[in-house]
């Protein structure tokens, strides 16, 4: 399954090699965004776009970013009590 994960493109870092930093849940992580330039590098300062290993693969809208960050949120702590109640049964089966 492939995941692209909501980045808000911050800075241009390298305008020759198409590269720039993104920023997902306050970490930033330089990415590859020759795949989205529609004008210049420039004016994708500011837009939000979908990230998957390293590269930018569409430009999304602010409101789309925010909902899939907070359904991927949700899906974490949906995991983490799938976790937790899996180690309870564990105990359980144990004794």
């Amino acid at each position: 399954m492939c995941l692209g994960i909501p980045g808000k493109i911050v800075e241009i870092t390298d305008v020759e090699s198409m590269l720039a930093n993104v920023e997902v849940s306050g970490i930033k992580r330089e990415i590859n965004i020759a795949c989205i330039i529609e004008t210049t590098v420039e004016d994708l300062v500011g837009k939000w776009t979908l990230v998957h290993v390293g590269f930018a693969m569409c430009i999304i809208d602010e409101v789309q970013a925010k909902e899939t960050l907070l359904a991927l949120e949700t899906m974490q702590a949906l995991d983490h009590e799938v976790n937790d109640f899996s180690a309870v049964g564990q105990a359980v089966g144990d004794k």
